[in-house]
């Protein structure tokens, strides 16, 4: 569903803006929390807005009361004393100071504002982004491997920002420009309603134009994600294979690949701009047309004697800040449409559902003993050939089970149903006589050790990989580990031990050094069930032998799924399986 309608988001009005609706809820429940600090922005816009009503006033002081000797405004004469308005130079020094004071003010309220609008922007968008992090972990692999990952980091990294934006840097500028607006209506209206009524002429135009462009703004904008996103993807795809791309010398061909992934982007990038740009000079256009109508009107006013100069003034310096909101809430409605693009994608990357939940009544599981079994299990791929069949199987606790069969035949697939990576689409999985959906997830996933054929380390030091899999290991527990896994010798040889850093996916390190490590981590976990993806298949001889002997002190005790391309590697398991195409073909005890 969530697919569906992020394909067909561009094709159906009435259903963007059911979508647009759905999506200003979410946007608003999203950022609750944040509702004080808002607030507290909004009252500061406000504020703003009433100072910038008292912008123009210095100059009508001026101009009308220290040059023309019209009598100063009401309200300033009941709260100053006589000596400031006795003479024009006191006017003129009135003035002046009312505009330090009100530049000042201005300054100060825009300092607070900005300070406030950054801690709330920065932390809404760090939440927003642990919360899309939380959910894309709880995603299947089938998801990622159909996604790629780089569509999940640009919806996280990127689009998530669009948050801060549309609250923050757009809304609360949008509401205060509003205020901005209505105090700037009746202050001119009050001065001569005929000028106001001119000067708002304008605004029916300036909606019209918006609700004519945001669609295209909206889908444009939504176009240059997918853009981007599908070059993020090749960029970090080429970054990944370095070794094979300067081993088939396909540099030049990769940096093509990319610029024209690039380019395009660029195109969709340049068409928004033009769009925009468009937008901007028909907004622009119709606001000076509504300037120069009320120039000629008023200037004929002040020749009929019925405005003097500084209140023709006034209002000019008012129209300005007339217009200027409507420009604001215009350029915002441009921008506003590629915010919400990529905060209606953050979203749905939220609504993607996993694939594997908990039960809301799942049970604990402390420590299992081990037994296994295989109830009529079959398994496939969304969309996809059955990859396993009618599985049947037991296995008591302890027990050594090996899986042989050739690439495809579901080895892999068989033991990721262990742990829940994937959910079987029929039958069971009983552990310890429960069906493995009974338990919680945590807790059942902390059964099992797993040792991949291509180990998995981070970008930290050696001792941080092996605590990874016990974050609360003590160092001697860390150096028990490595002895027992057979890298012990090496770590102490290396000139920061166990402090060594092992670079990116640990490529500093050989595939039996990371084997090895990849073991310790297996050790200090100490789990029931241990899972061996082919440990030994991408060493040479040597280090395949200490990895071995490494693996027999691990599996001593443990239910042990060891999966290998031949029969022949499986010979110390109590148990021997053989797969082809998803079927069991032969199974025998040593």
């Amino acid at each position: 569903m969530n697919r569906t309608l992020e394909g067909s988001i561009m094709s159906d009005a009435g259903q963007r803006r059911r979508l647009t609706s759905r999506l200003y809820a979410r946007i608003f429940q999203q950022i609750q929390p944040y509702w004080p600090h808002l607030l507290a922005l909004f009252l500061l816009g406000t504020l703003g807005s009433a100072i910038n009503l008292l912008v123009p006033l210095p100059l009508k002081i001026a101009v009308d009361s220290a040059i023309s000797n019209h009598p100063l405004p009401p309200f300033l004469t009941a709260l100053l004393p006589d000596f400031a308005f006795r003479s024009p130079t006191a006017i003129l020094m009135l003035s002046v100071t009312l505009l330090i004071a009100i530049s000042l003010l201005l300054q100060l309220q825009d300092l607070v504002a900005s300070l406030l609008a950054s801690y709330a922007g920065e932390k809404i968008v760090l939440d927003f982004r642990a919360r899309l992090v939380a959910h894309a972990q709880r995603l299947s692999f089938s998801y990622h491997d159909a996604k790629g990952s780089a569509d999940s980091i640009y919806r996280i990294q990127t689009d998530a920002m669009a948050l801060q934006y549309l609250t923050v840097d757009g809304f609360i500028p949008m509401v205060s420009a509003s205020l901005t607006l209505l105090g700037m209506i009746w202050v001119t209206a009050r001065i001569d309603w005929q000028l106001s009524l001119v000067a708002l002429a304008v605004s029916p135009v300036l909606f019209a134009l918006s609700k004519i462009y945001r669609p295209l703004l909206r889908d444009q904008s939504y176009h240059i994600k997918k853009v981007e996103t599908s070059t993020l993807s090749v960029l970090q795809e080429i970054l990944s294979s370095l070794r094979v791309v300067q081993a088939f010398g396909r540099e030049k061909l990769e940096q093509e690949r990319y610029i024209d992934r690039s380019a395009e982007g660029m195109r969709a990038r340049l068409r928004l701009a033009v769009a925009q740009g468009g937008y901007g000079l028909l907004v622009g256009l119709t606001t000076a047309l509504g300037t120069a109508t009320v120039v000629w009107i008023g200037v004929s006013h002040v020749q009929a004697n019925t405005l003097t100069l500084g209140s023709l003034l006034l209002v000019m310096a008012y129209l300005g800040q007339l217009y200027e909101p409507l420009k604001i809430i215009g350029r915002k409605v441009g921008s506003l449409q590629a915010h919400l693009a990529s905060a209606e994608r953050a979203f749905f990357l939220l609504d993607e559902p996993p694939k594997v939940f908990e039960r809301s009544n799942a049970r604990p599981l402390a420590r299992a003993l081990g037994a296994i079994e295989f109830r009529n299990v079959s398994f496939q791929y969304q969309d996809e050939r059955p990859v396993l069949q009618n599985l049947c199987l037991e296995i008591s606790p302890g027990a050594r089970v090996g899986i042989a069969g050739h690439t495809g035949a579901g080895k892999s697939t068989l033991v990721s149903l262990l742990p829940r990576f994937h959910d079987v689409t029929t039958g069971q999985i009983l552990l310890d006589g429960r069906d493995v959906r009974e338990y919680k997830l945590d807790d059942l996933r902390n059964q099992f050790s797993i040792v991949l054929q291509e180990p998995v380390l981070f970008s930290t030091s050696i001792a941080e990989n092996i605590r990874y899999a016990r974050p609360r290991a003590s160092e001697e527990e860390i150096i028990k580990g490595a002895k027992l896994a057979n890298v012990h010798d090496f770590i102490a040889s290396l000139p920061d031990g166990y402090q060594t850093l092992v670079g990116e996916r640990g490529m500093r390190l050989s595939g039996g050094e990371r084997q090895r490590i990849s073991l310790a981590r297996a050790f200090i976990k100490d789990a029931p069930i241990l899972i061996l993806d082919e440990p030994t298949s991408a060493v040479d001889v040597g280090t395949e032998a200490a990895i071995i002997e490494a693996m027999e002190r691990l599996m001593c005790g443990r239910t042990t799924f060891m999966i290998a391309h031949r029969l022949s590697t499986l010979e110390n398991c109590d148990l021997r399986l053989q797969l082809e195409n998803g079927h069991l073909l032969m199974w025998s005890r040593s």
